[in-house]
């Protein structure tokens, strides 16, 4: 039993100090990451054809726009807007620009579901064609986004990691080979 106590507490030192450091990286690794996707997606947009939605997105900026862009015109005003929202993401300066542009950008992005309901959902049973399931993807991106421009708003992550042993004892009594009355468990 005591092997089994001092597993656990290595265990909990270790969960302990993965918590600590993810608390202290992981806002920057999600706002480098998000900036290599759109970096990376906008200038694949500058190259005709490569794009596997490039008429969708196209068709959308022309109406979106007024007409003010149209054609390859459209593209390369969606590409440079993506590199932009990208270079200030993989940099951290102008973040809060990053985060406007990237609203913008991500409500042109999901557009398409309201101006082509019917060409996005034209599966079995009104599945969602690959094109729909690639704008659907986008949720994610802006959920990410939502946690960039919280932080630029002064929202932390605070390293409080709960103990696992304190989680074992209430969960399972007899862990540390003491007899105690049932606790019920710490709700989370």
């Amino acid at each position: 039993m005591k092997t089994l106590i001092t597993l656990f507490e290595r265990f909990e030192r270790l969960d302990v100090r993965i918590n600590i450091w993810l608390v202290a990286h992981s806002i920057t690794i999600l706002r480098i990451c998000l900036g290599l996707v759109f970096f990376g997606f906008g200038v694949l947009k500058f190259f005709p054809g490569i794009s596997p939605i490039e008429s969708l997105a196209t068709r959308t900026t022309v109406i979106l726009t007024l007409g003010l862009f149209s054609g390859h015109n459209a593209m390369n005003f969606v590409a440079g807007l993506e590199c932009i929202i990208g270079i200030c993401f993989l940099t951290g300066r102008f973040l809060r620009v990053g985060v406007w542009l990237m609203a913008v950008q991500m409500a042109g992005a999901m557009a398409p579901i309201v101006l082509f309901p019917t060409e996005l959902f034209s599966g079995p049973g009104h599945a969602p064609s690959l094109a729909a399931q690639y704008i659907l993807k986008d949720i994610i991106l802006i959920a990410a986004g939502m946690v960039i421009a919280a932080t630029w708003t002064g929202a932390r992550i605070i390293a409080e990691p709960q103990k696992l042993r304190t989680t074992l004892r209430s969960r399972v009594p007899n862990v540390y080979g003491r007899k105690r009355a049932h606790t019920p468990p710490a709700i989370a």
